[in-house]
């Protein structure tokens, strides 16, 4: 039997199936970063950047961290692991994962109730600084949107499942459906009701990110049943536990950086919220991609790992490092010029993708400011992905989210010195600072625990692309200069900064480059 697992994948090509199911995610997260940008630009054109916005966002966050809580972070650590030991017993894994299912809604029913309850204490947490009267419409707005949490969190375990069969396609797609959702109610009910139209957007995307996944679950053979005493419910629960703890002080980073952006100004995390979906775009893009496309294939190299050692005495991990490796590659391949662009061209982009309608000038440069600084921890976050998910596949939760205490501590250091002098910049800069402490930690700890990714070429490929990146920036800030419509001065900056920046590659011998190139051309061809 271990004969014909090492066989089966010796005869592979886990680069090739990782850039395949990249790009899958990756479409998707396309989709979902356009509707996203799309949905920042109806709330700027419809509502601005004024203090209204801001309690929005304060609610809006209350339920994501609330999702990353409960589920989100259990996605990756525990259930993909988890149900990737079933996957070839589909019987079993059908009862398993109806377990989780019943057992989740029960859970995330009872939770809603009671944060209906708490909700003005909830939003005290995040917003004192704001006045009575915004601190009343965000409890309005958190008890309205709170069922959404239900949603999401059915949502979260359905992917869970999907990336463990390996059925990226219709996972790729459940953002975008939940930013369309909020586009399309925006737009129609904003006359009608408001900003309350933004809530409704929010319950209606979340509904849609559920039933856009059931088609991929149609040979599932529902069990109605709750079984506690189950093993793999047991094993969920150990391999959630740390990530609960990282989690928790990562929900106290949250209410820190939400509390002290309202004592900067009631618009600051308006513009905070605006650079952070520029940020997050080529985050979404590369890392998160990749990192979720290498999690299932990590899994089960260690499971095959496991069994050799059992046979033979030693863990044998040269697939498992050579699979981590060529992931973060990509991952710095493309997130440096993302950078360097994205920092360059800040005003003109911000100007293009929010300056119309209630979004002012002054909106613009306070947002520009605040996505530049937030971009000194972009490589750092996006290297820092795929290391967290190279623990996970080992079934290790504790320690990246120990590293998470020390990332957090750094925050409140680096905010509190800087918040006075700084304001809102001060607390982007603590972010930065807190993304680049956990990276670095967690590349010792790779070091140390996975053998670490020397050999690799890691370190040769990052300055080649950084040299890259850096020329790139040059043309980039000249050719902006050229143009005064913003569209042509952003267009053909990026247009001309990506041609230098892959000839530049092509003359670095990057080998990692045309690697990807050709793997492309394979699936095109296909």
């Amino acid at each position: 039997m271990v004969a014909i697992r090492n066989s089966q994948f010796a005869n592979q090509n886990p680069q090739a199936g990782l850039v395949n199911a990249a790009a899958i995610i990756a479409a998707g997260n396309i989709a979902s970063r356009v509707l996203g940008l799309a949905r920042e630009m109806v709330i700027a054109y419809l509502f601005g950047a004024t203090g209204l916005v801001s309690v929005f966002r304060v609610a809006a966050t209350i339920i994501q961290t609330l999702y990353d809580f409960l589920v989100g972070g259990m996605v990756s650590a525990a259930l993909v692991p988890v149900f990737s030991d079933y996957a070839t017993r589909r019987e079993e894994l059908w009862r398993v994962a109806s377990l989780v299912f019943n057992t989740l809604a029960i859970f995330l029913a009872l939770a809603v109730l009671v944060l209906e309850i708490f909700a003005p204490q909830l939003v005290w947490l995040l917003g004192s600084g704001y006045d009575v009267e915004l601190q009343r419409a965000a409890v309005e707005m958190l008890r309205g949107v709170l069922p959404a949490v239900f949603f999401l969190g059915m949502s979260g375990v359905v992917t869970g499942l999907l990336y463990s069969l390996k059925r990226f396609t219709f996972p790729a797609f459940t953002t975008a459906a939940y930013n369309a959702g909020i586009v399309l109610v925006a737009l129609a009910l904003a006359p009608i009701f408001g900003i309350t139209s933004l809530i409704v957007g929010i319950l209606v995307g979340s509904a849609a990110q559920v039933l856009l996944q059931l088609p991929a679950l149609r040979d599932l053979r529902y069990h109605f049943a709750i079984d506690f005493s189950h093993p793999a419910l047991g094993r969920i629960l150990k391999l959630y536990a740390p990530v609960v703890a990282g989690l928790s002080i990562s929900v106290v980073s949250v209410v820190m950086d939400r509390n002290l952006a309202s004592h900067t100004g009631a618009q600051s995390l308006a513009w905070m919220q605006n650079a952070t979906v520029l940020v997050q775009l080529p985050l979404g893009l590369v890392a998160t991609a990749i990192s979720f496309a290498i999690l299932p294939e990590l899994s089960s190299q260690y499971s095959v790992s496991s069994i050799q050692t059992t046979e033979h005495g030693t863990l044998n991990t040269e697939h498992f490092q050579s699979t981590l490796a060529f992931g973060i590659k990509l991952v710095l391949l493309l997130i440096l010029p993302a950078t360097i662009g994205l920092f360059v061209l800040a005003h003109p982009i911000v100007a293009l993708v929010f300056e119309r309608g209630a979004f002012t000038p002054n909106d613009t440069s306070a947002t520009a400011r605040a996505l530049q600084f937030y971009l000194l921890g972009l490589p750092f976050a996006a290297m820092d992905q795929p290391l967290v998910f190279a623990f996970y596949a080992r079934k290790n939760t504790l320690l990246p989210n120990l590293v998470q205490f020390v990332a957090v501590a750094i925050y409140l250091v680096v905010a509190l010195a800087l918040m006075r002098p700084l304001g809102f910049i001060g607390l982007v800069i603590a972010n930065s600072a807190m993304l680049t402490a956990h990276a670095l930690v967690m590349l010792a700890l790779t070091r140390a625990h996975l053998g670490g990714l020397g050999g690799q070429g890691v370190l040769t490929l990052t300055l080649k692309a950084l040299v890259a990146s850096s020329v790139m920036g040059v043309v980039v800030f000249f050719v902006a200069q050229v143009f005064d419509v913003r569209v042509w001065q952003v267009g053909g900056a990026i247009l001309a900064g990506g041609a230098v920046y892959l000839a530049l590659l092509w003359l670095l011998r990057v080998h990692e480059a045309a690697r990807l190139w050709d793997i492309v051309l394979a699936r095109l061809r296909r």
